[in-house]
C-alpha cells in the first residue's frame, strides 16, 4: 500500500481549458485495461518539456524533443503504457513517428505537432495494429474532465493514480493548474522511468515556460529516488494554453509569474512526492534534508547517496537504527575534500528529532532506543550539515522492503 497517500477524487480535478483528454482500451500488453490516453490541446498552447538522461532513451523521447524543437506548436500528446518502446532501435523510431502520423490524422494536423510517450517493458516492439486500432476510441472519448481516467491509464506498476489540481489568481484572472504522474519502479532521475504532465489555461510566453519546466523538474521529479536506476523514458510535460485570458505573462520578475512559478513548484512536488510514496514496496516515505554544501550539486549527490542505497533502504525498512550505514553514504558521495569530523546528522520523526553523529562518529547524547523508535515512524527525516557552506537541498525516498524484489523480479509475468 502507498505511504499515506489517497487516492485522487475525479471532482477534485479540474479541467483545464484547452485541455481534453480521452482514454481507451487497446491491449498494448494486457487485455480488459485502459492503456491509451490521447491529449488534445487548443491551437496556440504552448509545451515544454525535460526528459530521461539515459543515453538509451527510448524512441518517444527522441521523437518527443525532435517535435518539440521544430517550434511549430504542439496540439496533442499520446501515451501508452505496457510497452516502453525503449531498446527498439529504427522500427522503434518508426513506430513513434507512426503513431504520431495516426494521431495527426484523427485530429487533423501534422505529426510535428504530436508528443508520444511510452512507458512499460523495454526491449520490446509496440503492437501497432493494436495501438492503432484503439486511437479512434480515445478521440470518441475526449473530454475537459478526463484527468481522472488519464491518470489511471497511464499506470503501470503504480498501485495509485496520482493527480493534483489548483486554482490561483493572476492578474485578477481565475487560472487552474491540474496535473498527473505516473511511476513506482526504476525511479532516479534525471529523470525517472516516469511520465508527469502538468497543464494550465495561463498564458505564458515560451521563453519562461522553457525555464520554469527546467526549475519544477529540479526541485520535484529530479530530486527522488526509488532504487537508484534512471530509465530510458522520463518525460515531464508542462503545458500552457492560454485559455484563462490572463495578460500574457514575459517577466520572470512580475509579481504573476512569480504567482504562477510557485504553484506549478507545489504541484510538481505534490506529484512527484505522490511517486515515491507509490515506490513498489515502499512501507516509509523518508524527505532528505541536506545542509551546509559548498553547492547543491555536491548536496545533492549526498542525498543520493543516502537515498538510493540498499542498505540504508533496508535498515529503514526493518526500523534497524544501524545507523553507520548513513555515514557511509556520505563517505563515498563524491566529495574529495569533506572534513567528517564536522558532520552532524540527525533522525526526526512527527516533533522528535534524534542528533546520531557528530565529530567523526556517534553522538555523545544518542541512545539506539531513541533512532529505533524514530525509524518506527511511516515519515522520516534524515537531517545532514555537512558544515561547508550554505547551499542546501531536499530530496525524498522511500526504503526497501521484501515486496520490492518481488515486484520486480515478476515484472513481465
Amino acid at each position: 500500500m502507498p505511504v499515506n497517500l489517497s487516492p485522487p477524487l475525479p471532482d477534485s480535478l479540474h479541467p483545464v481549458a484547452g485541455v481534453r483528454l480521452g482514454v481507451a482500451e487497446a491491449g498494448i500488453r494486457k487485455a480488459n485495461r485502459k492503456d491509451v490516453t490521447l491529449v488534445e490541446l487548443a491551437a496556440g498552447s504552448r509545451v515544454a518539456g525535460v526528459f530521461t538522461t539515459n543515453r538509451f532513451c527510448a524512441a518517444p523521447v527522441q521523437v518527443c524533443k525532435a517535435h518539440l524543437a521544430e517550434g511549430g506548436g504542439i496540439r496533442a500528446l499520446v501515451v501508452n503504457t505496457g510497452i516502453a518502446n525503449a531498446g527498439t532501435g529504427e522500427l522503434g523510431l518508426a513506430n513513434a513517428r507512426q503513431t504520431c502520423e495516426s494521431v495527426a490524422a484523427l485530429l487533423g494536423t501534422d505529426a510535428t505537432a504530436v508528443l508520444p510517450f511510452s512507458t512499460g517493458v523495454i526491449l520490446e516492439h509496440l503492437p501497432m495494429d493494436r495501438l492503432t486500432a484503439g486511437l479512434p476510441a480515445a478521440q470518441r472519448n475526449l473530454r475537459a474532465d478526463g484527468w481522472f481516467d488519464a491518470a489511471h491509464a497511464i499506470m503501470t506498476t503504480d498501485t495509485i493514480a496520482k493527480a493534483v489540481s489548483r486554482k490561483v489568481e493572476i492578474g485578477g484572472v481565475a487560472v487552474t493548474l491540474t496535473g498527473m504522474s505516473k511511476g513506482a519502479g526504476m525511479i532516479k532521475p534525471n529523470m525517472a522511468t516516469m511520465l508527469g504532465f502538468l497543464a494550465t489555461d495561463a498564458a505564458i510566453s515560451q521563453s519562461l515556460l522553457d525555464g520554469l519546466v527546467k526549475e519544477a523538474a529540479g526541485l520535484s521529479f529530479n530530486a527522488i529516488t526509488i532504487d537508484g536506476d534512471t530509465s530510458t523514458n522520463d518525460s515531464f510535460i508542462l503545458i500552457a494554453t492560454g485559455c484563462a485570458a490572463n495578460a500574457e505573462i514575459t517577466d520572470a520578475a512580475s509579481a504573476d509569474y512569480k504567482v504562477l512559478r510557485s504553484a506549478v513548484i507545489e504541484l510538481s512536488i505534490e506529484l512527484a512526492q505522490a511517486i515515491v510514496r507509490d515506490g513498489e514496496g515502499a512501507t516509509k516515505f523518508m524527505t532528505l534534508a541536506i545542509q551546509g554544501g559548498a553547492s547543491r550539486e555536491e548536496c545533492r549527490k549526498v542525498g543520493y547517496a543516502i537515498g538510493h542505497s540498499p542498505l540504508v533502504k533496508t535498515a529503514f525498512f526493518a526500523s534497524d537504527p544501524n545507523l553507520g550505514r548513513i555515514l557511509a553514504a556520505i563517505g563515498y558521495a563524491g566529495i574529495d575534500d569533506l572534513d567528517v569530523s564536522k558532520i552532524r546528522v540527525w533522525l526526526a520523526a512527527g516533533s522528535e528529532e534524534v542528533l546520531v553523529a557528530e565529530a567523526g562518529g556517534r553522538a555523545a547524547s544518542y541512545v539506539e532506543e531513541a533512532g529505533a523508535r524514530v525509524m518506527k515512524s511511516s515519515e522520516i527525516t534524515v537531517r545532514v550539515d555537512l558544515a561547508r557552506g550554505d547551499a542546501a537541498v531536499t530530496m525524498w525516498t522511500c526504503d526497501f522492503s521484501y515486496d520490492y524484489v518481488k515486484i520486480n523480479a515478476d515484472y513481465r509475468s
